[in-house]
C-alpha cells in the first residue's frame, strides 16, 4: 500500500492519501494539496515523493 501523507512533507495537516493505484493517491493528494495549502505539484513530483520513500 502507498501512502502521501502531508505531515511527510512540512505540513500541520492529517491528510493522508493512500490505496494500491498509485494515479489515484497522486490525483487525490495533488487534488487536496492544491484546495488545502494552496500548492500545486505536478503528476511527476508527486512521483517522485512516492519513489523516495521507497
Amino acid at each position: 500500500m502507498t501512502k502521501l501523507i502531508c505531515r511527510d512533507y512540512g505540513f500541520d495537516c492529517d491528510f493522508v492519501a493512500s490505496g494500491s493505484d498509485v494515479r489515484s493517491i497522486i490525483d487525490e493528494y495533488g487534488q487536496h494539496s492544491e484546495e488545502e495549502h494552496g500548492i500545486e505539484y505536478s503528476k511527476e513530483a508527486l512521483m517522485q515523493f512516492i519513489i523516495r520513500k521507497g
